[in-house]
């Protein structure tokens, strides 16, 4: 099962791997006409009714296909031609406008040609409006097509989802073609489960991505940590992240973690260091807030402050140059209690030495749902062995830990494991031996941050920061 943003995140991906979205397209389209002629092959006219989106591009390359297969189609297009949205869409439109047998035209711009839809006598139809597109309920003409599809004797068939179903929920939003088959792609979306009564027959067919999109990090990960900001956004609302770190020594790192997160798009970066080294923090750059806490090195008498400041957060990063002093380990340890029972839907990464001073406490990890963002040797600390070589048996090895600990484990290596409690895993091979710096580890921690502040933690979420 998929849902329809991680799907967006995986043509993304597809097509920075090599297969284009016109590709994926073509391959839809294909596949929905074989499949009609698997279940129901027509002897007479098809009806294509398609919409000005990705789901009305698939159904124009299935009337081609149709027409290839000698089967004269009716193609209903419930909009402008002006106003199709994607290339790949109008792209095999206009291949469609070049063919000049065996297929009319049918354009409902608006309400007053909805009686076009009178001369329609089709045997097969093929819903190919809205698909994963639907947003609220159905507005005209889609409205009217799709009770006029209702009214009809016909075999019908939806195009990974019916028009008017949410593909999340299964929601019916108003109205919405209820069909014989419903040919999905790539694999099932959350929302078919609950419309049976509109899906009918649900078959999930490969379109011919890359595995390697689903399995490595790409822009479609990205993206989706990413969401378009609204018009009527306000600050903090796309993230406000503390980051607890620093300490006599290390001044950097917490300063770079908040720099980066900066960068990837949280609305605030606050920093709580030592009074001295937040001061010289403050020096980095004048967007960094910093709180200043008593003594050279974090210590317990610092975590009332730095709780007032976790109640205005959405997501919390404890790590970066923290040190591993004796009262440090005190108060990060203090700390992950205080979170785990007090706050244990905020999402929280350990990284650098706040995770080498939580790694022995098992019990207390066990079920967070926290990031774990080790190196080689910090996974040792936290699991009691060595990373296999074998690129295969490591995976397998980070995923057994994230399913044991229920947490996410983002693995810093030349190729960077993520896993999800689930045991799912996403790579992303894209690094280079220049990342070996000191401070990359901080900044990666920053971005991953930066994501996590704008919403729940998926592994999507987490790759799509390496």
């Amino acid at each position: 099962m998929i849902t329809v943003n991680r799907m967006r995140a995986l043509e993304a991906n597809s097509e920075w791997r090599g297969v284009s979205r016109r590709q994926l397209m073509e391959n839809a389209g294909a596949q929905v006409t074989r499949m009609l002629w698997n279940r129901k092959p027509p002897k007479k006219r098809v009806a294509v009714f398609a919409g000005l989106g990705n789901n009305g591009g698939d159904g124009f390359v299935a009337a081609r296909h149709i027409i290839n297969k000698g089967i004269d189609v009716d193609l209903v297009l419930t909009g402008d031609p002006g106003n199709i949205s994607s290339p790949e869409a109008l792209e095999n439109w206009r291949a469609l406008c070049q063919i000049d047998q065996n297929i009319e035209f049918h354009i409902i711009r608006d309400s007053k040609d909805l009686r076009i839809l009178r001369k329609i006598q089709a045997n097969t139809i093929i819903d190919a409006m809205l698909g994963t597109g639907v947003g609220g309920e159905l507005r005209e003409p889609i409205n009217s097509a799709v009770k006029s599809i209702n009214r009809r004797k016909a075999y019908k068939v939806a195009v990974d989802v019916p028009t008017g179903v949410d593909p999340s929920t299964g929601q019916v939003l108003g109205n919405a073609t209820k069909c014989d088959i419903t040919v999905t792609f790539h694999d099932t979306k959350p929302g078919l489960e609950n419309a049976k009564k509109y899906t009918g027959s649900v078959l999930v067919t490969d379109i011919g991505m890359p595995k390697s999109a689903e399995e490595k990090a790409g822009p479609g990960d990205v993206e989706m940590a990413m969401p378009p900001r609204k018009i009527s956004s306000h600050k903090g609302q796309h993230g406000r992240l503390l980051i607890v770190g620093g300490s006599s020594k290390y001044v950097g790192a917490p300063a770079l973690s908040g720099l980066a997160a900066l960068r990837a798009g949280v609305d605030l970066a606050t920093v709580a260091a030592p009074s001295e080294t937040a001061s010289i923090i403050n020096s980095f750059s004048p967007d960094l807030i910093t709180i200043k806490l008593p003594g050279r090195d974090l210590e317990p008498l610092s975590l009332p402050e730095i709780l007032r400041e976790i109640k205005r957060s959405t997501a919390v990063i404890i790590g970066p140059g923290i040190g591993t002093a004796t009262d440090t380990r005190s108060a990060v340890i203090e700390l992950a209690q205080t979170l785990a029972e007090e706050y244990p839907d905020l999402p929280v990464l350990f990284d650098a030495d706040g995770l080498k001073l939580v790694a022995e406490k098992k019990k207390l990890l066990r079920g967070t749902g926290w990031i774990l963002s080790p190196h080689a040797g910090e996974f040792k600390l936290l699991t009691g062995e060595s990373l296999p070589e074998d690129e295969a048996e490591r995976k397998l090895a980070v995923a057994s830990i994230a399913k044991d600990l229920e947490c996410y484990i983002l693995l810093k290596s030349s190729i960077d494991i993520c896993a999800g409690p689930d045991g799912k895993v996403i790579t992303n091979d894209t690094g280079n031996p220049g990342m070996t710096v000191g401070g990359t580890g901080d900044v990666l921690a920053g971005i991953v941050g930066a994501f996590l502040s704008r919403g729940t933690p998926t592994l999507s979420t987490i790759a799509g920061g390496t």
